[in-house]
């Protein structure tokens, strides 16, 4: 992390606060926004809960779906309503706000999809 305390700079343009580079040089977003190195894509759609990097915020996380499921959007505003919560769809994980995981398994049963609870 950079102690200069630069968050503009008119040479270079907007500087990220975290590690002091340029907004096109940083690498901290791009590694927040990565998906979870061992995603399994085996047919079974893993429900987990996360508070990590949420400021304690908790979150639904459902991935394993192949990459080939274009209507992923859809399926999260049908969890999404059911759950009556917010959430979005990233980097292929539909992420829902809350703790919803026995309910988005209830749904995803129904809908036909072979689920398994992950992580505590």
């Amino acid at each position: 992390m950079s102690d200069n305390g630069l968050i503009y700079s008119t040479d270079t343009g907007r500087m990220c606060p975290s590690c002091g580079k340029t907004i096109t040089q940083c690498t901290c977003k791009k590694k927040k926004s990565a998906p979870p190195d061992k995603i399994k894509i085996d047919g079974i759609i893993r429900i987990q809960r996360e508070t990590k990097g949420r400021k304690g915020k908790t979150i639904t996380a459902i991935y394993g779906f192949d990459s080939g499921n274009a209507d992923l959007k859809q399926i999260a505003a049908q969890l999404k309503s059911r759950c009556g919560s917010g959430g979005s769809v990233k980097n292929g994980i539909i992420i829902i706000q809350g703790d919803h995981r026995k309910t988005v398994q209830t749904e995803l049963t129904k809908s036909g999809f072979t689920v398994k609870l992950a992580g505590g």
